[in-house]
This record gives structure tokens, C-alpha cells and sequence, in this order.
């Protein structure tokens, strides 16, 4: 059974590679793209109570895709990908999202945990960088596992956005502010927990990219000081464009 698994899950290599932007990522892209449009205008019509269903199981799908990803992760890599804790903004999200269709106390930030949720799996579903990294074919179990994570994660906030959420103030989008803090600061505590404390794990964590910039521009001597502030300044500007986006379409159609 082990070889069977791991035959089918492994990283395939071949001539035909996945590239950020190449042809197999645009399909990816497109393919989703449709699905998601033919969902949301199926959705449209329906009840409140519907609405709020697909919502809710989209969101437990998405966290059945994370932790099934854990049982799966001996037979494809032949490890356990500690890189996939609840450390990086997506994943984490994914939790909390979760934990705020299922607590009383995580509830009342549902909004926040979506909007970012949304924000952080929509860019890296467009700039896979860490899939492209690997040089695989396009059909490999990490490349369809890591954009179907994160296009379902992507779907949860775009819908929670349209049909969930009445008015977004920009006033608000501080709340979000104070949440992507938060987070960074996890972060922060995730890779001084795990970098060079496990034995035989050489791996450098660098969880939401707070130690080193994904691009490696910054040198590594400075670069643990200024990334997170670069991090959180970043998510807080694409939160605006939201907002932006938000106010501009969504509120007027509406209102409409």
C-alpha cells in the first residue's frame, strides 16, 4: 500500500514542469476562476440559509484539505512537512476561520479572519512561488493539493465578502490591522520556537517571510528587523484595496 501511495503522490518530475504564469498555472487559474463565478452566480438567488450553508462548507473543507494533507504528507514526501504548522498566514487563517463558524469567541472576528483568509490565499494562488520552486509536472499531488488548499481558502473569503458581509467601513479595516499584527507576532514565535531546536531538522522556518523576503533582497543581517514591518504594511495595503474594491462594486450593486 505504500508504494502504491507513494508512486501516486510523489513529485512526478518530467519535461513538463509547473512555472508561476506558465501555461499550466493559467490553466489552474482560469479553471478556478470559472468554478468560483458559476458557484457564486448559482448562489446568488438562493436563501440566506443557503448562502450561509455553502459558507460553512466550504470552510470545512478546507481545513479536511489541511489535516488530510498531514496524513498524506510519509507517503509524498516521505516526512512531515513541519513547514505546513499553522505558522504561515494561509494556514493560520484556515484555522481561524474555522474556529469562527464553530466558538463563541472567535465568532465575533469572522469578518477579519475571512477578509484576510481571502487576501493572503488569492496571492499566493496567483504567485505560487513555493510550488514553482520544486520543478514538477502540473498534475503532481503537491502542485493540485497546495492550489486547491488555497483556492478554497480564497473561495471561503470571496464569499463571506459578497454575501455575508453588508457594509465594510473603512474604519474597520483596522481591526484587520490589529489581526495581521497578531499574526505576525505568531510568526515571530513559531520560527524562534522551531529554527534549530529540532535535531537532524536542518530547515531555516521562515514563517510569513518575518526573517528573510521571499525574494531575498534585503541582506539576512537586517533583514529579521525590517520584514515584519514590511509584512504587515503590506497585507494592510492590499486589505485597502478591498475595502476599495468593496465600496466601488459590491456596496453599489447592492444598493442597486
Amino acid at each position: 500500500m505504500y508504494k502504491i501511495l507513494h508512486e501516486l503522490l510523489k513529485d512526478h518530475k518530467s519535461d513538463i514542469t509547473f512555472n508561476c504564469f506558465g501555461i499550466w498555472h493559467i490553466i489552474y487559474i482560469l479553471l478556478v476562476t470559472l468554478i468560483i463565478t458559476f458557484v457564486i452566480i448559482k448562489l446568488k438567488n438562493k436563501s440566506d440559509e443557503s448562502k450561509k450553508k455553502a459558507i460553512k462548507n466550504t470552510i470545512n473543507i478546507a481545513v479536511g484539505l489541511y489535516i488530510l494533507d498531514f496524513f498524506l504528507m510519509p507517503f509524498a514526501y516521505q516526512e512531515i512537512d513541519l513547514e505546513k504548522l499553522p505558522f504561515h498566514i494561509c494556514t493560520l487563517t484556515c484555522v481561524l476561520c474555522f474556529l469562527s463558524r464553530h466558538t463563541k469567541f472567535f465568532a465575533k472576528y469572522k469578518f477579519q479572519f475571512a477578509i484576510l483568509g481571502f487576501i493572503s490565499n488569492l496571492v499566493y494562488f496567483i504567485y505560487p512561488a513555493g510550488v514553482g520552486w520544486y520543478q514538477i509536472h502540473p498534475l503532481s499531488y503537491r502542485v493540485i493539493q497546495t492550489l486547491m488548499f488555497h483556492a478554497v481558502m480564497m473561495f471561503y473569503g470571496l464569499l463571506v465578502i459578497i454575501f455575508e458581509i453588508k457594509e465594510l467601513k473603512w474604519i474597520n479595516s483596522l481591526k484587520e490591522l490589529v489581526v495581521m499584527i497578531i499574526i505576525t507576532i505568531w510568526a515571530l514565535i513559531g520560527n524562534t520556537l522551531y529554527n534549530g531546536n529540532i535535531e537532524g531538522y536542518k530547515h531555516t522556518f521562515n514563517w510569513l517571510f518575518v526573517i528573510q523576503d521571499p525574494f531575498y533582497v534585503l541582506p539576512s543581517s537586517i533583514a529579521p528587523y525590517i520584514m515584519p514591518f514590511i509584512v504587515v504594511l503590506a497585507f494592510y495595503l492590499v486589505d485597502l484595496i478591498v475595502y476599495l474594491v468593496y465600496n466601488m462594486l459590491i456596496k453599489k450593486k447592492a444598493v442597486a
